[in-house]
């Protein structure tokens, strides 16, 4: 195998090592394991839940991993395969599934040396995508416990639904993982937005989108091709494969090949946002947090595009956590909606933003705008309206919103009011056709639908909006405003 920068950065965090022929290998006691639970338990012995936690604890020894499974894991393994699960599904996953996946990790090696090979040369090699390195990577679907809880348990069936699915049917898609971001530095090659100020948002006269509000629903479960919302922890993934399990945690069970960004995705910084495109979902669940169950095999028939990704987008954001008054701050409003702004933005779409916006007379921190004249209407109005048209008319065949709900609230401890109309701010600014909005019952949201009509009627633009955010945020901040936004906004609003 060919020397490559994408696998030296990957390697180190890669269960295998270089051979003297420069090919990917595991190591010789590995392979001698799984070669044995590959021809089933009467060759293994591995047919039970302690037995598999054994396997797995000497396999790790053997391949020096510096943390050890817990002293629970045994029992852990037993309680799960042994007990909870069905006498019938626990004798198919030892006879059937776990041969098939141990044949499978036997051929991770050349599967990666075919992936770095096929990804050559459009540069979307499995890689380290550090904070301020925007770019892409794209894998083949194929390449892809210390007390009991059940919300636990159900995460684990959500696991071993996947395994089970692709054992019996290998998926032939692919999963792109890029890192986004706004540049804090502006340099006249980049393809990408440098990171507005607040004058930015102050001066924006792009239009507000339509806003739909759903009391009920999922957003996964959208109608219609959007961007989905990830209410993502600056570490992706946030505890999917620990004890979290809420928004994004559940989403990684149900959409299980997100978990592979886990490995080559560091820590978002605030001008950086994810998107992954292609995961395919493969199981149904109900409740949320304690009550989260895995409910079943799920059928994921969403079209593919031409890179063979499901039509899955999927936006990982992360909000400021338990920012109390300081979320009202300009310094922390710019951050939040600069980080939706992020996430939202096509990046593909770059030069039409960049010529839209610098007619907007709102440049990016690039240079000095161009004046609209005092009568009239100038050239640069002129470019701008005829620009939106053209997007317009564009996203008429690619009409993709965005899907989203009370992100940077709950547990992140932000007012949700807000929330909603940094991520209005944001999805406008970027363009976007719509934002569909699921409130999930919050009391505090209730009279969402009657606030953003009442917006759109006014016929505000963004920088409408923004200052008026920020007017009221300074009056929280003095004291002077005692009710939420909405009230605040509306005080003829029932209480």
């Amino acid at each position: 195998m060919e020397d490559s920068a994408e696998l030296e950065s990957i390697l180190p965090y890669l269960p295998l090592v270089i051979g003297s022929s420069r090919r990917l290998l595991w190591p010789s006691k590995v392979v001698e394991a799984l070669e044995a639970m590959s021809r089933g338990p009467d060759h293994s012995r591995v047919n039970c839940g302690e037995v598999l936690s054994i396997a797995i604890s000497d396999m790790r020894a053997s391949l020096s991993l510096a943390d050890p499974l817990a002293l629970s894991a045994p029992l852990g393994y037993a309680l799960f395969f042994d007990e909870l699960m069905s006498g019938a599904d626990s004798r198919k996953w030892f006879a059937e599934d776990i041969p098939k996946l141990a044949n499978l990790l036997l051929r991770l090696p050349s599967l990666l040396e075919v992936h770095y090979q096929n990804s050559r040369a459009y540069g979307y090699g499995l890689r380290i995508l550090g904070p301020q390195q925007p770019g892409m990577v794209l894998l083949s679907q194929v390449s892809l416990y210390d007390s009991y809880s059940e919300s636990q348990e159900n995460k684990v069936r959500c696991i071993i639904c996947y395994f089970q699915r692709i054992c019996l049917q290998m998926p032939t898609g692919s999963v792109s993982f890029e890192r986004k971001l706004l540049s804090l530095e502006h340099h006249p090659w980049q393809s990408f937005l440098s990171y507005p100020y607040a004058d930015f948002w102050t001066k924006s006269t792009i239009r507000l989108c339509p806003f739909q509000v759903h009391s009920s629903g999922l957003i996964e479960d959208h109608a219609i091709e959007a961007l989905e919302v990830d209410f993502a922890n600056k570490y992706l993934g946030g505890g999917a494969l620990h004890r979290g399990c809420v928004q994004e945690e559940i989403r990684f069970m149900i959409n299980p090949e997100l978990i592979a960004g886990m490995l080559f995705l560091p820590s978002m910084a605030d001008n950086e946002a994810i998107e992954i495109v292609g995961a395919e979902r493969f199981s149904d669940y109900t409740g949320y947090a304690s009550s989260f169950r895995f409910s079943g095999d799920y059928v994921d028939k969403r079209s593919v595009d031409f890179l063979g990704r499901r039509k899955t987008r999927i936006v990982a954001i992360d909000a400021l956590c338990s920012p109390r008054m300081k979320q009202y701050k300009p310094k922390y409003l710019l951050r939040e909606t600069n980080k939706a702004f992020c996430g939202f933005l096509d990046q593909s779409k770059y030069s039409q933003y960049k010529r839209l916006f610098k007619m907007n007379s709102v440049l990016l921190n690039e240079g000095s705008s161009l004046p609209i004249k005092a009568k009239g209407e100038s050239r640069t109005e002129e470019v701008r309206k005829s620009d939106e048209k053209s997007w317009h008319l564009e996203d008429c065949e690619n009409y993709i919103g965005i899907a989203t709900g009370n992100w940077g609230c709950g547990a992140f401890g932000g007012d949700p009011e807000v929330k909603t109309i940094i991520q209005w701010l944001a999805a406008s600014q970027a363009l976007r056709p719509f934002i569909s909005y699921y409130t999930f019952g919050l009391e505090a949201l209730q009279s969402l639908a009657q606030v953003t009509q009442w917006i759109i009627l006014q016929k505000w633009n963004v920088g409408d909006l923004w200052n008026i955010l920020i007017e009221y945020s300074c009056q929280k901040l003095r004291g002077e405003a005692d009710v939420g936004f909405f009230a605040w906004l509306l005080p003829s609003l029932p209480k």
